[in-house]
């Protein structure tokens, strides 16, 4: 049982350290973006105060004691509440991840400052996105992010997240998903002023002052922008990750039940079941369908040394079935034998390779003999569970060999023990939901699934955040210019057209990238993440390796959330500005 337990950790440890990785990277970026917009806030007065004789010591030093005052008591609440919230957890990790937010917190408006005001100036030079070159030094930073996110993608695809005893689960290949968002965001941010700078001409020449002025608004923008797209798609890729392993979790699940039940529920039996057990099935609530099967999981194929199990079933109603399930699906006439005795039949891979499309005897587990022709060949099939079978029309068995011994149901009986009590105490019952239920018994499997739920909400909670932030920056120079505009002559129709559309492309630009990331990171990823274990709780699951695919859902649902929250805001401080008044606003002070 320890070993069991000790193999399942190994496996399930780094596919969680990618999720815990991925999340804390995004915090700790949008930690490091609120600095950076708060000092860019600042600017002014941090020019104002180096040309007046502060060192740069000194203004660290003050910055830091003004940080230091709002991120320990938030850091130490955190912890309190932690702790309070899992009362049998260890400390120790808790109190070094708060200690490591409250020193990143702190740290983060300072450095920023540092490095922005190293040299006094009075007048600083405009640093607009559109007309900002990156440095040496940016550049060699980039290109040092990209080899490493290489060389993460690389290890994790070939070596995988948990490979048993060789499993690699270190910090590099953990952090690969949220490193492709990394250098997506600043592969993005060389490219975002092209079409800024391409469109400024013809814009200029539109009729009208929304589209020429929201437009050169936009390219105004500060080139410090890296860190809002930055933790923006940090945010939505590991959003849209976290929620494909869920979407992939529950659909290897759903698909191991399938094939193990083979339907909604199974009543099966070793002998023949009783005549009018289908009828009874039939009349309980929920239940759609009953397909009446033969099954012989022993019988012998003429000439082979190995058990194959057969299937006699009703052609017409079995492939309904199978198309309902999704599992193997074929056209009745598959199973319509062209005259003569043998029974055409529909075959896995590897008995249609050990005994080809030539007729041969089967002696099934009653004594009773068919000859038997393959004429189609399934991966799976919902009658019998295994890799390797034989499914034959019921109408060509012999004698009692026709007579059913499982009932496959389909639809949604509410009440299994009114299921149960139909089929009476001689035959066993298997349901599907059960069969699922089983699969998550395991704490680890159950936390590592909660571990990605936290990731999810906190890559979308924190992809919003950082843009809420964004927005808030700007917010009082916005305001100001809709009031200098409306003494222009400018509407509130026209305002609020302005403001959305000058918030519109970076939204539009972190929601399709972030949406392609995570695409193209799942993608590159998948070969190396193996769900099963997650899944199933064993290293094999009924419907084989579960891997890693995209979800729409996770991928969409972010990215529109961003943009949503973009226009919903731009309106909102449009609508609350022109209840406000222009000669308020412009009161306010001209300094934003």
């Amino acid at each position: 049982m320890f070993a069991e337990y000790t193999e399942l950790r190994s496996a399930i440890g780094p596919l969680v350290a990618v999720a815990a990785f991925g999340t804390g990277t995004v915090a700790a970026v949008v930690l490091l973006m609120a600095g950076g917009l708060t000092a860019d806030r600042r600017r002014a007065e941090l020019t104002l105060l180096r040309a007046r004789g502060a060192s740069l010591r000194g203004l660290a030093g003050r910055l830091l004691a003004e940080t230091a005052v709002v991120a320990v008591p938030a850091a130490a609440l955190g912890l309190a509440a932690a702790l309070l919230a899992l009362p049998g957890a260890r400390p120790a990790s808790a109190v070094a991840a708060a200690g490591a937010v409250a020193l990143l917190a702190c740290a983060a408006l300072p450095l920023r400052a540092v490095a922005a005001h190293r040299a006094v100036r009075v007048h600083a030079a405009r640093d607009d996105i559109a007309s900002a070159r990156p440095s040496r030094r940016r550049t060699v930073a980039e290109l040092t992010l990209l080899v490493l996110a290489v060389g993460a993608v690389v290890a994790l695809r070939t070596r995988g997240t948990s490979d048993g005893a060789e499993a690699s689960g270190d910090e590099l290949v953990s952090l690969a998903p949220v490193l492709v968002g990394v250098i997506a965001a600043l592969v993005l941010v060389r490219l975002y002023p092209l079409p800024l700078r391409g469109l400024a001409r013809p814009a200029g020449r539109l009729r009208g002052v929304v589209g020429p002025l929201s437009l050169a608004r936009a390219g105004r923008a500060s080139g410090s922008a890296v860190l809002p797209l930055l933790a923006l798609l940090t945010a939505l890729t590991t959003a849209a990750f976290g929620g494909s392993v869920l979407t992939g979790v529950a659909d290897a699940r759903e698909r191991a039940a399938v094939l193990t039940v083979g339907a909604d529920a199974r009543v099966e039996a070793v002998q023949a079941l009783p005549s009018g057990l289908a009828g009874r099935i039939g009349r309980v609530p929920g239940v759609r369908d009953v397909t009446a099967l033969s099954v012989f999981p022993y019988a012998q194929p003429e000439g082979g040394r190995l058990a194959v199990p057969v299937a006699g079933v009703d052609p017409a109603g079995y492939a309904a079935l199978t198309r309902h399930t999704g599992v193997g699906a074929f056209p009745a006439d598959a199973l319509k034998s062209s005259g003569g005795k043998d029974l055409a039949a529909l075959a896995s891979p590897a008995v249609a390779d050990r005994y080809g499309t030539r007729p041969f005897l089967v002696r099934l587990d009653d004594g009773g003999i068919v000859t038997v022709r393959i004429t189609a060949v399934r991966e799976r099939t919902p009658a019998v569970a295994g890799e390797e079978f034989l499914v034959v029309d019921r109408s060509g068995l012999p004698g009692e060999s026709a007579r059913p011994t499982t009932l496959l149901v389909t639809g949604d009986p509410a009440d299994a023990g009114a299921l149960r009590e139909a089929a009476g105490g001689g035959a066993r019952v298997q349901l599907r939901t059960e069969r699922f239920a089983e699969y998550v018994d395991s704490p680890l499997q159950s936390g590592a699934e909660r571990v990605y739920t936290a990731a999810v909400a906190a890559g979308a909670g924190f992809a919003v955040l950082a843009l809420l932030l964004t927005l808030l920056r700007a917010a009082p120079e916005r305001a100001a210019l809709l009031a200098r505009l409306r003494t222009m002559g400018l509407t509130r129709a026209q305002g609020r057209r302005l403001l959305v559309l000058e918030s519109l492309p970076q939204a539009l630009l972190a929601a399709a990238g972030g949406t392609v990331t995570a695409w193209a990171a799942i993608r590159l990823l998948s070969p190396g993440i193996d769900l099963t274990t997650v899944a199933v709780s064993a290293s094999a699951s009924p419907a084989g390796r579960a891997a890693l695919r995209t979800d729409p859902v996770s991928l969409l649902v972010p990215a529109l959330a961003v943009v949503a929250v973009t226009v919903g805001t731009a309106a909102a401080q449009a609508w609350w500005t022109g209840r406000r008044g222009s000669v308020r606003e412009l009161r306010a002070g001209d300094a934003r």
